[in-house]
């Protein structure tokens, strides 16, 4: 009888702890309540891997990985509730975008070439995750974007 009760309060109390700790866990902003107005202008410089050819922003002349640091700048023209549109550049090429976010407060965003998966992490901050897979070329970036 006293391993169960030893073997019930080794369950328990690991178990309580992640009950407590749970609601401290980092929420983003989009899935604590209302979509923030995002529409303006966000800067951030990408953190990228980049394959032959890669995409406008990122040209790689060699034949392995690149490791790519670029500045980009998108502009949100337009926003309703959870969609929004606008262009996305850097100094060697500009592109539409178009979005949604999900109700969990995922960004879903596509441009002329590839996709980005992302997260408000603040009204005024969202971490996009870019892909782009093509025979030229591969490109993996991500970019935490800051509005101005």
């Amino acid at each position: 009888m006293q391993r169960s009760a030893l073997a019930v309060t080794a369950f328990a109390v690991p178990a309580l702890a992640l009950a407590a700790l749970t609601p401290l866990a980092p929420v983003p902003a989009a899935a604590q309540g209302a979509i923030p107005d995002l529409v303006g202008t966000w800067t951030g410089t990408s953190e990228s891997v980049v394959l032959p050819a890669g995409n406008a922003h990122h040209r790689d002349k060699g034949k392995g990985p690149l490791m790519s640091a670029v500045p980009f700048t998108m502009v949100i023209e337009k926003q309703e509730g959870r969609r929004f549109y606008g262009t996305f550049s850097s100094a060697k090429h500009k592109e539409t975008v178009i979005a949604v976010i999900g109700r969990n407060g995922t960004i879903y965003l596509i441009d002329d070439d590839g996709y980005s998966f992302g997260t408000l992490l603040a009204p005024n901050r969202m971490d996009l995750c870019y892909m782009k897979q093509s025979p030229a070329g591969r490109v993996a970036s991500c970019t935490e974007m800051t509005k101005k």
